[in-house]
């Protein structure tokens, strides 16, 4: 088999773009333990209910007796792994938590491991967005190759993609899997158009699958397929078609009910339901220090605020602004002076000898306000860039794809913002700001990279005058964006999940090491306990005493082991052994209150 010259070359660049990617990956993966939600990722997993609902044998005698790591590990059954779902992860996410069981059976419990899964569909991401470029766009195929290329570098660097890369959560497969879904059913729909034969059944059965699977691996994976439904309602004609995609979207639902009458789903959505009471009730008390971050009650101008950074954040050169822009003042000056060159880009950009003064001025039209800008000045210009760079995009999309590519530009847009716009939905629907997070609308990057790359493409089109003062801008905010994977890998940005900072290597499976290490027959473990309150019908197991630290730690012991363990209601930070023989304490790990708990 041969390729054309610049196939090779092509895949040789997303070879390249690929070890990219998993380089940012990689790096410091494991280095910090895992915080709170990667912890019921861990026991979920494994049909353990986080504070051992369904373990009551083992740990309702643990402050007057012994437990052991053999009494932890007894087998479960899929009932436990139902309840652990229901309280750990409110009936969410079935078929990510049984492809992780899996998973880590066959290669272990580690910090490692756990989060490599993520890695893999991060990773398997770019090869699909450069099939799905290449596919569906109507172009040259050396332009659409190079459209593709520059689609998969944006999100081999995005940062939410490699922070998502990071945690060991259902997102990354979610991304992977709605975007599959998407390319199956764009494949239906030109199977579908007239002069093509009729589609074949297995596509429909394909995206039936996937339609079912991406919803049992996050139910916010309904706003990737709302999107699809708008898209079929503006271009689908043909009755055929629709009552295929009926039959398929109610044979997906079909199976996914299953889970919502007999499994763990029963419960969601009166787990949603007391969440949504609990978060209003915070919203309106206390919406500051409640211990779930900053939530506040759903008015349109806290709506609006607390969006704008998940709207900034999307676009890699917009990134960050809406944070760093502050004052209305400085705000005013970048959006004239973007304005101007806009004006300017819009006048001149087809002129090949524009008037000497605009190949002088672009620059400095953006660069003037430097020394005004009260802070942040090299945001702030990158906000007046910004201005220029949608003119471009638009420009792109109207200019330098085919007429026969017009749906599926609007297509894009659609799949870029109805996951957003459905949070900010659920937001005024639930009275308060709580979901309103860049991670439950992730599902809108892998469209929006390929509408910067356009915007690239016709960057790199431009006149030097315009083209060299715009990637200039760009590169000042790559600056900004190495600093921001450097605060990201320092684990001192929590920008894009709720993980604590500054933490240490995973202190429970270090616990665990030194356990074997020194446990010795007759001696015996001591656990830390807070004291723990009950919420909800889902949070009742009667117990007044936490008792997630001995599970943590037990989850890393050996499954055989008989190690004599018991809970110290009195001791609320320190796993101690005492020496059978000597009674001698020996503190295995300080937990020092909350600090390494989250």
């Amino acid at each position: 088999m041969s390729f054309a010259p610049h196939r090779r070359t092509h895949l040789f660049i997303l070879v390249g773009i690929m070890l990219l990617a998993f380089v940012l990956r990689m790096y410091r993966l494991d280095a910090y333990g895992l915080w709170f939600d990667e912890k019921s990722t861990l026991l979920v997993s494994q049909g353990i209910v986080l504070e051992g609902s369904n373990q009551k044998d083992v740990f309702d005698k643990a402050t007057t007796g012994y437990f052991t790591p053999r009494e932890f590990w007894k087998p479960k059954t899929i009932d436990d792994f139902i309840e652990a779902n229901i309280r750990g992860d409110i009936g969410n996410s079935p078929a990510y938590y049984g492809l992780i069981w899996l998973w880590m059976k066959l290669f272990g419990l580690s910090d490692f491991s756990l989060r490599f899964f993520s890695v893999i569909f991060s990773l398997l991401t770019i090869p699909l967005l450069y099939q799905f470029v290449t596919r569906h766009f109507r172009m040259e195929p050396e332009p659409a190759s190079r459209l593709a290329l520059i689609t998969c570098f944006l999100a081999a660097i995005e940062p939410f993609f490699v922070v998502q890369s990071h945690i060991a959560r259902n997102y990354t497969m979610t991304f992977y899997l709605t975007l599959l879904a998407t390319h199956v059913f764009l494949l239906l729909l030109e199977k579908e158009s007239p002069g093509q034969r009729r589609t074949p059944t297995r596509l429909y059965v394909i995206y039936s699958f996937l339609v079912a699977v991406s919803l049992l691996s996050h139910y916010l994976t309904l706003t990737v397929f709302l999107g699809h439904g708008l898209y079929a309602l503006l271009y689908v004609r043909k009755g055929w078609t629709w009552a295929r995609l009926a039959l398929s979207a109610v044979i997906a639902v079909g199976f996914v009910s299953l889970w919502f009458i007999y499994g763990g789903g029963k419960y969601t959505f009166f787990s949603l339901n007391n969440q949504a009471k609990q978060y209003l009730s915070l919203a309106l008390t206390n919406p500051v220090n409640n211990g779930f971050g900053l939530i506040l009650p759903a008015t349109v101008p806290n709506v609006f605020w607390r969006s704008l950074p998940v709207f900034s954040d999307l676009l890699l050169f917009t990134n960050g602004l809406a944070t760093a822009v502050v004052g209305y003042r400085n705000f005013a000056i970048a959006l004239v002076l973007g304005l101007v060159a806009t004006g300017w880009l819009i006048r001149f950009r087809n002129q090949r000898q524009p008037p000497i003064w605009v190949k002088f001025g672009f620059p400095l039209v953006l660069a003037v306000g430097l020394p005004f800008y009260s802070i942040n000045p090299g945001q702030h210009l990158v906000l007046s860039a910004a201005v220029p760079f949608f003119y471009l995009m638009g420009s792109a999309m109207r200019e330098d794809v085919d007429r026969r590519n017009r749906p599926l530009l609007v297509f894009l847009v659609i799949m870029s913002l109805v996951p957003t716009f459905f949070l900010l939905f659920m937001a005024f629907r639930s009275g308060h700001t709580y979901g309103i997070t860049q991670r439950y609308s992730g599902f809108s990057f892998p469209y929006v990279f390929i509408l910067i790359a356009l915007m690239v493409m016709k960057i790199a089109s431009l006149r030097p005058w315009f083209r060299n003062p715009l990637a200039v801008v760009l590169g000042v905010q790559a600056v900004f964006l190495t600093m921001l994977f450097q605060r990201i890998f320092n684990d001192t940005e929590s920008k894009y999940s709720a993980a604590p900072l500054n933490r240490q290597p995973n202190p429970f499976w270090t616990s665990a090491r030194k356990i074997q290490e020194l446990y010795a027959p007759g001696d015996t473990v001591l656990y830390p306990s807070l004291r723990r309150h009950e919420y909800s019908e889902i949070d009742r197991i009667g117990r007044s005493f936490s008792v997630i630290d001995a599970q943590l730690v037990n989850v890393y012991l050996p499954n055989e082991a008989t190690y004599y363990q018991r809970i110290d209601p009195n001791e609320p930070d320190k796993i101690v052994l005492i020496k059978g023989k000597t009674g001698q304490k020996i503190t295995i790990f300080d937990l020092e209150g909350m600090k390494y708990r989250y």
